[in-house]
């Protein structure tokens, strides 16, 4: 009978560590096109959905141009939290990146995304050059 005891205890905890939820206003934003050295700094909202705090233990990117800053205190029952996220936007041409969010939800592991095209933008100095050409 102990043993039974021990064994609904340690499953209450184990239900209890995991019944937070997180649910994000958008899963993937579109930078759409942008141009080269713009800002590539963009923020994802999520709310915690569950009935413990919710806490983001690590964030992964799917490559070094991505650089993802998880919140550092734990996120309360009904709050909004926000993981921000700095894409190089010195590099040119299309991306989608994978980020990655381990906390202690129920699924513990999150993907969002990031998308978007860099373009070469032309500076002012060239737009006047090329007016003048034209006249």
């Amino acid at each position: 009978m102990k043993a039974f005891g021990t064994f609904l205890v340690a499953l209450f905890i184990t239900f209890s560590i995991n019944s937070q939820e997180f649910k994000f206003e958008k899963e993937t934003i579109n930078y759409g096109k942008i141009t080269k050295g713009s800002n590539g700094e963009r923020t994802f909202v999520f709310t915690n959905i569950g009935t413990e705090p919710l806490i983001i233990k690590n964030i992964q990117s799917s490559c070094g141009c991505t650089v993802p800053k998880k919140p550092e205190k734990p996120i309360m029952p009904g709050e909004k939290g926000e993981i921000k996220v700095s894409y190089n936007t010195k590099i040119l041409g299309g991306f989608s990146k994978q980020i990655t969010i381990f906390s202690n939800a129920k699924k513990s592991r999150k993907a969002i995304k990031i998308k978007g095209y860099v373009a070469e933008g032309i500076s002012l100095e060239k737009e006047k050059s090329m007016l003048s050409e034209d006249s």
